[in-house]
This record gives C-alpha cells, structure tokens and sequence, in this order.
C-alpha cells in the first residue's frame, strides 16, 4: 500500500489510534490507519469462544472526562455498552469483602465493538505490518505528513529509526508489565455472587470477572487476570499455565468442579509500569506522535484521551 505524502499514517487500531485518526478526518487531514492484528481493538480485544464473545484485554472502563462521557453516550445510544457495576469483591488473607468503587462500564459485544463503532468511516487496513519508521518522516521508506505510534512503548522502539531521537528517547522510558488472560468456561455457575473479584497478595492471580454477568447473558464463563510475576515465567509457552490459573480461581471462589476449558491469552505489554509524566502525548519536531495509556493512569479514558488529544494537535500543525 501507498502512502500519500500528505497523508497521516497511524499505526496501531486500539482506542487510541482509533481515537486520533477521528480527529484528523474531522479537521479534514488524510489519514491511513494500520494495524498488525487481523481486527481493530488492541488490548480492548475480545475473543469469540463457542460463539460468544469474552473480553480478554481490559476487564471494563470508568468515566470521568466529560468528553469522553460524550463519546460513551454514543455507544450507549448504539446499544454498545450498558453500567455494569459500582461493586467488586476483594479476596485476601482476611477473606472477601466488598469494595465500593467508580460505575464500571460492559459492552455485551465485547469491548473490541466499541473500537469498531468509534472508528465508522476512518479508513482501517488490518493486516498490515508496519517495519520502520523513519526521518523525514517516513513509513517503510515512503515519506508522509507524519506518523503516530499509538502502542506500547518496547513495540514503538522496534519501529523508531534511532535517528529520530526524540521519539527513541521516549518509547525507551516507557515500560510495560505482561499478564495473562484466561477465559474459563465452566459446566454451570456454581460460584458465589459477584460481578468481579480483586485478589490480593496472590501468587497467580490479580482480578477474575464474571464474563457471563459482565456480558448479561448468564453464561458460566469466567475471565481471570494473572499478577505479572507469574505471566513473566509463562510468556513462551502460555497454554502450559492454563492448569495453574484454573486451579487458582477453583480454590480462591471455592469451586468444586474442574472447568470445561481453558483458553489462555498472552499479553507481554499488558499496562504500563508508571506514567511517563508530563503532556498526554508526544509530538515532536520530526513529525512523529505518540500515544496510548503510557501517558497518564492505565485506563480506557487515558488511552481514548492521549489519542484524541494527539489528533487534535497534528491536524493544527497540519491545517
């Protein structure tokens, strides 16, 4: 594929790329999205097992960015997403207990639904494996008006021409912790009530979430997110920790029959370790932005934010 030089090259289809090329079609600039993946969603991904999808990247979203609210309204509206929960269970060396939090937020669809619906008519090529970026700028050696990076740092360094030294100084800072997600169908809900468990202090285990609840429509699927200590030993071959993920969610909800499956997903840049601090993006004299949740807390809302705040800043240095 061609790029225009005129034209904006985004690389990457999570919510921030997503949400930064919707800028540059509004303020009229050309923009090309591409992503590696065979879908748009990033790690708001979704994985149709059985014929129902499961959220197996981010477990729901939180709003409080008035403009973000806007954005979720419309998924609202579309009929997208629905207020799951304000309440989770914590599990710990003391027991469960309730823990009241922000109104969590579920897509039935699958979060992924949401990417597709905010990007409309943006023009999406998946597929599409960007190798190099590099000055001028220019994207496997075809110049452009400029590139945005809107992914995990470790895999932002992998493209940058170090040439580019801004953009390297930044993806080098940023670090990621890996996870792994597995969804585990069971033969019926024999669980306690609950919407989703924090688990404390646990050698495999950081978060389940009733996927049947979170999804509404009662299946016995549960998701369970592992601590990065214990996804770091299993990152080469992650199906080999399925028995000890199952295991633990058995024992911490106490339940006394073996799931039906296990299906378990590898994510080596789960969340960022620390903000890299400062603006909610980065756009440098080179042409070169980035974006994503590396530039304030790990949620939905930042990474949406980054990536909108990044659109509207090359479409004013582009106008």
């Amino acid at each position: 594929m061609s790029v225009d030089r005129s034209s904006v090259v985004v690389v990457g289809a999570g919510i921030a790329g997503v949400a930064c090329a919707v800028e540059l079609v509004a303020a009229g600039v050309p923009v090309q999205v591409r992503e590696r993946g065979h879908v748009c969603g990033g790690r708001m991904a979704s994985k149709r097992l059985e014929g129902r999808p499961a959220d197996i990247g981010a477990a729901y979203f939180t709003v409080s960015d008035p403009d973000f609210a806007e954005v979720v309204e419309q998924w609202r509206a579309a009929g997208l997403v629905r207020e799951w929960t304000d309440t989770f269970q914590a599990y710990d060396r003391d027991g469960r207990r309730d823990v009241q939090g922000p109104m969590r937020f579920a897509a039935p669809r699958g979060l992924r639904s949401l990417i597709e619906h905010l990007a409309g008519a943006v023009p999406v090529t998946v597929d599409r494996l960007v190798l190099t970026v590099e000055p001028g700028p220019a994207v496997d050696g075809q110049p452009c008006a400029a590139v945005a990076l809107a992914m995990p740092g470790p895999q932002a360094a992998l493209l940058v021409d170090p040439a580019l030294a801004e953009a390297t100084r930044v993806v080098q800072a940023q670090r990621f912790l890996p996870s792994l997600a597995a969804v585990l169908r069971f033969p019926g809900r024999r669980w306690p009530d609950f919407r989703g468990a924090f688990v404390n202090d646990h050698p495999v285990l950081n978060l389940v979430c009733d996927d049947g609840d979170r999804r509404g429509d009662g299946a016995p699927v549960l998701v369970a997110h592992t601590v990065p200590e214990f996804a770091a030993r299993h990152l080469a071959q992650p199906t080999g920790a399925a028995p000890a993920i199952e295991q633990a969610v058995r024992d911490v909800l106490g339940l006394p029959e073996a799931a039906a499956s296990v299906h378990v997903h590898r994510w080596t840049y789960a969340k960022p370790a620390a903000a890299v601090g400062g603006d909610t993006y980065h756009l440098d004299a080179d042409g070169i932005g980035l974006a994503g949740d590396a530039f304030g807390k790990p949620r939905v809302q930042s990474a949406w934010r980054s990536g909108r705040d990044l659109g509207r800043a090359l479409a004013a240095r582009l106008s």
